[in-house]
């Protein structure tokens, strides 16, 4: 579970911003929030709004990224090349930090990283030991060697100092290496579904539908709960089909693949649709739910950029609430997503939404509880429509 990220200097943030899903025991409970195995109380969910621009993707990409490079950098990235961010354009010469909270099991984590494009400068991993946080390993850039020293993270010293690029983590590296402590850290950043990538969103395509239909036709289960998800959002389906279907690749040769058909029926008849036909909300639905059910169903983290894109405000609470109840979210996965969609604000409350805005050119946030005079019992939706909490379109 995750309770904090911190980051500097970092796509359009350059002062050090933070993303909590801590909460105080101020606010009365709720369904949306759930209690650590240590007694932290934290967010299932977390929304951010403000106008274009200001910066709402770059928000949720520090998540994205960690997940990556965390996971799978050593395998996914060549020795030279760059490591797959930007930092803000005014301030290039300066390295990025990311700091990171989270909990796997009864344990609980920190987790840092100083970086520039070209290489590691920092690395470290911290395990919370009564009120105090001992590190695990401790990686760090001195002149033209690193220096590598740990405690019970169970990896060679001299492959870590001497054989592992600059380019990547050492958990990954040492996951590659099975090291069984690397492993636990890198599953659980694997548990982290994102379709924020390195160019930005990754936007609804026809080929994610394909791959959606794929992964469903070998997870049944999860695909029934998809089917009976979206007939219930009232899309005018009353099932959906994988049926086998051919086509040619690249190289002439030809190849089975699974198409998702929509079933219509109604008192006046039935007929079938292939999916490529349907409407773009019920399309973007079915691969939505590809990306968050395996989440719910085993725990994890959703990082989701413009939930609302193609989804009509009803569909969207519907999506939220399955993060909401122990029957549809058994291990408490955590949903945090960008919207343009203000009547989100009449659903959660002010300690689950963060608005943002630039000025001179750097994006910043708040967490709306940060707000003085905002009540608990205020209408926010309102006050937010009509101006007075900042981070709406100028026009």
């Amino acid at each position: 579970m995750l309770s904090k990220i911190k980051f500097s200097n970092f796509y359009s943030f350059y002062d050090e911003t933070e993303i909590c899903f801590e909460i105080s025991k101020k606010p009365s409970s709720s369904y949306f929030d759930f209690h650590t195995s240590d007694g932290t109380r934290l967010n299932k969910v977390i929304s951010i709004i403000g106008p274009n621009g200001s910066g709402k993707t770059q928000l949720l990409r520090p998540l994205a990224f960690i997940s990556w490079f965390i996971s799978r950098s050593y395998q996914n990235s060549e020795p030279e090349s760059k490591i797959p961010f930007t930092c803000h354009k005014l301030f290039t010469d300066e390295p990025t930090t990311i700091e990171l909270e989270f909990h796997i099991g009864l344990e609980r984590y920190r987790y840092k990283l100083i970086i520039t494009t070209k290489e590691v400068i920092y690395e470290s991993l911290h395990k919370k030991t009564s009120h105090l946080y001992s590190y695990i390993f401790i990686r760090e850039r001195k002149g033209d060697k690193y220096s590598f020293k740990q405690q019970g993270f169970g990896f060679n010293k001299n492959i870590a100092e001497n054989k592992i690029r600059g380019n990547s983590s050492i958990i990954a590296a040492a996951h590659s290496h099975d090291s069984e402590y690397a492993t636990k850290i890198a599953n659980y950043f694997k548990d982290y579904s994102s379709n924020v990538r390195v160019s930005g969103r990754d936007n609804y395509h026809e080929g994610a539908l394909l791959e959606s239909a794929e992964y469903f036709k070998t997870n049944k289960q999860i695909h029934n709960k998809a089917i009976e998800l979206i007939c219930d959002l009232d899309l005018g389906l009353s099932s959906i089909d994988l049926i086998e279907a051919k086509r040619v690749d690249q190289n002439g040769n030809e190849e089975e693949f699974a198409l998702p058909v929509g079933i219509h029926s109604s008192d006046k008849g039935k007929f079938s649709l292939p999916f490529f036909e349907e409407s773009s909300g019920t399309k973007s639905a079915y691969v939505l739910l590809r990306d968050i059910l395996p989440i719910l169903e085993s725990g994890g983290v959703v990082i989701f950029d413009e939930l609302d894109n193609d989804l009509h405000p009803h569909m969207v609470e519907k999506i939220i609430e399955l993060f909401k109840f122990e029957y549809s979210n058994p291990h408490n996965a955590q949903l945090i997503f960008s919207c343009h969609t203000p009547e989100i604000l009449n659903i959660l409350k002010k300690h689950q939404v963060y608005l943002v805005e630039k000025d001179n050119l750097c994006s910043e946030t708040w967490r709306l509880d940060e707000v003085k005079g905002l009540r608990s019992d205020d209408n926010i939706y309102a006050k937010y429509m009509a101006g007075a909490l900042s981070a709406i379109p100028n026009l």
